[in-house]
């Protein structure tokens, strides 16, 4: 907890302390290397491979994507942190970055190993029922949870995943009790959803929408504060009663702390361009997802922002290190 509550005070000091630094004279002039905390072949992956094709073209050097997974992020975030401050290592983060240290100890500290650069994506999940479920709306949902008092289990992608976070926050919101099941990823809680061993789960858009079809699952809402481009017939938490209901599975770029300014900056801008561009955005869509391409001062509010929501939760539900 301690790690990235401090987050929130180092941050806040961190982007006026580079603007003052000085920038190499040209960046940049050789290959910039971006560190993945995950797998060859996820969402976090092919939006890293599909923005930095475009990147490399903005900033006239090639985009080494560097996958390292495993140890909760340790081992990608330690990577980078230890490298020199000069804009030609990255590190690439999801929502996991701010809620798995609420829950378990980081080996990196955040605001003192990192400094924003830009959000590159928004995702929002489906709220997916079993087939078997007698619901077909949240209004349904929630009365039957209430008539059904801890007889429902819901699946996460794991304990502190965001997956489970975010239905925590449904069920503090919507005032229900329901069981957690923790899976090795959500695509592991797939046949016991379907199976109706398991009834009810937030799932991304891509991986659920073929089952949906199919009639294997049953959406019932969409977890982002409005509507889904890629899925705009499904309603959203908010407006199905859950007010002010708003999780979105995100993607974005860190750099090393002390890096220069105008390093910081000259990469968040060729981001933002990069993400944009109609081709990747395409391909962010395809995987459920909008491109955001904000800017480090944007992003920073972002990261307070889900600190502050996913922190009240954990102090709420006791999750922490279970």
């Amino acid at each position: 907890m301690k790690i990235v509550l401090a987050l929130l005070g180092a941050l806040t000091c961190a982007l006026p302390a580079v603007v003052a630094a000085a920038a190499a004279p040209k960046f940049p002039v050789r290959p910039i290397r971006l560190i993945l905390p995950v797998a060859p072949g996820g969402g976090q992956d092919t939006t890293a491979r599909a923005m930095s094709q475009k990147l490399t073209a903005e900033l006239g050097q090639h985009i080494i994507i560097d996958s390292r997974p495993g140890g909760g992020g340790n081992i990608a975030a330690q990577l980078a942190a230890r490298a020199a401050p000069d804009g030609y290592t990255l590190l690439m983060i999801s929502a996991t970055a701010v809620t798995t240290p609420l829950v378990y100890e980081a080996a990196y500290d955040l605001a003192r190993d990192f400094i924003p650069v830009s959000q590159l994506v928004s995702t929002p999940y489906l709220l997916v029922v079993t087939p078997s479920l007698p619901v077909k709306s949240v209004a349904e949902l929630i009365s039957y949870a209430k008539a059904n008092v801890d007889k429902l289990v819901y699946a996460s992608a794991g304990s502190g995943s965001l997956t489970h976070l975010a239905v925590e926050l449904f069920k503090s919101t919507a005032g229900i009790s329901i069981i957690h099941v923790p899976y090795k990823g959500m695509g592991a809680s797939g046949p016991d959803l379907i199976g109706g061993r398991i009834h009810m789960g937030l799932w991304s858009i891509v991986s659920s929408q073929p089952h949906v079809r199919a009639n294997r699952l049953r959406a019932v809402a969409v977890s982002s504060g409005q509507r889904a481009k890629a899925a705009p017939d499904i309603p959203t938490l908010a407006e199905s009663g859950v007010p002010g209901y708003a999780v979105t599975q995100w993607y974005g770029v860190l750099a090393p702390a002390r890096t220069p300014w105008p390093i910081v900056d000259r990469l968040s801008r060729s981001m933002a361009t990069a993400i944009k561009d109609p081709e990747v955005a395409a391909r962010v869509a395809h995987d459920g997802g909008e491109p955001v391409g904000s800017s480090p001062q944007q992003f920073q509010a972002h990261l307070k922002a889900e600190h502050a929501k996913w922190a009240r939760i954990v102090e709420q539900t006791g999750i922490r290190n279970k």
